[in-house]
């Protein structure tokens, strides 16, 4: 099934949170993004949409980028144990892929990207995540919701504070092949969080998950925060330079700041 997004409603998608820089200006950019909106799509026929596409941007196409939901799917990457695999699928299919990364979900009021796009020279693969999660980073600013990276972990986060652990908001997994990357991101706006549940998202037991819905206490759509996503996307894969946002400050590695128990002398009497 393949269904199209209706116009979106104005609001805080296309007017960037007071305080946070408009994106770069377009001149002198590499390339502006095709972008194809596509709606609901089972998930083997984006995958199949995407080798189609990877496919003329190996004969000299200009690539493109997908934004679409999944009906509810489980998709597992190449290190997921099969104990982390779920139990109870809830009736979600579940695909093994060829991408990196663990086990992610997909479903309806999450936002999926795929760009399928030729890296540049000067863009290694670890650069065009940056990119990608730079520019969910601005989408979350957008909303009034405040995330960073977090070191050792992929993907767009939330500090841990009184409504719980750090949590993930946007989780990214990509395949780059003879230099053109595949599979991206997703960016939770108002999915069900009782989906994950059923396993442990990316194979991160020690934090949660979110959503803008959740953290806002609103109904985000997918449809509200595409135009964001567009434009910050536009802007960070032209691949010329940005200042990146601080990430948070990293876990304490309990192996290089062991617990120190004092050991008082016994008392003699």
């Amino acid at each position: 099934m393949l269904r199209s997004y209706a116009d979106p409603p104005a609001g805080a998608s296309g007017h960037p949170q007071a305080g946070r820089a408009e994106p770069r200006s377009r001149v002198g950019a590499v390339t502006s993004q095709e972008f194809r909106e596509l709606g609901s799509l089972d998930y083997m026929a984006a995958w199949d949409l995407q080798r189609e596409i990877h496919a003329g941007v190996v004969e000299g196409d200009p690539g493109a980028v997908l934004l679409l939901e999944h009906p509810p799917v489980f998709t597992v990457g190449r290190r997921t144990l099969e104990a982390e695999k779920p139990v109870d699928t809830g009736g979600a299919q579940v695909i093994d892929v060829d991408r990196g990364g663990k086990i992610t979900f997909h479903g309806p009021g999450q936002l999926v990207g795929y760009p399928i796009l030729r890296l540049p020279d000067h863009v290694k693969v670890v650069d065009y995540v940056r990119r990608i999660e730079e520019a969910l980073i601005g989408v979350c600013a957008d909303f009034g919701v405040a995330t960073a990276r977090i070191p050792g972990r992929t993907g767009v986060w939330l500090r841990a504070d009184d409504r719980g652990p750090e949590r993930k908001i946007a989780a990214i997994g990509i395949r780059v092949r003879r230099g053109i990357a595949m599979h991206g991101f997703s960016l939770n706006c108002d999915v069900d969080l009782g989906w994950y549940d059923r396993f442990v998202p990316c194979g991160i037991a020690d934090a949660g998950v979110t959503s803008f819905s959740s953290e806002l206490g609103r109904d985000v759509t997918v449809a509200e925060v595409i135009p964001s996503v567009r434009r910050h996307l536009d802007d960070l894969l032209a691949w010329e330079p940005y200042v990146p946002t601080p990430d948070y400050e990293p876990r304490p590695d309990p192996a290089k700041h062991p617990q120190v128990t004092l050991i008082r002398p016994a008392t003699v009497g």
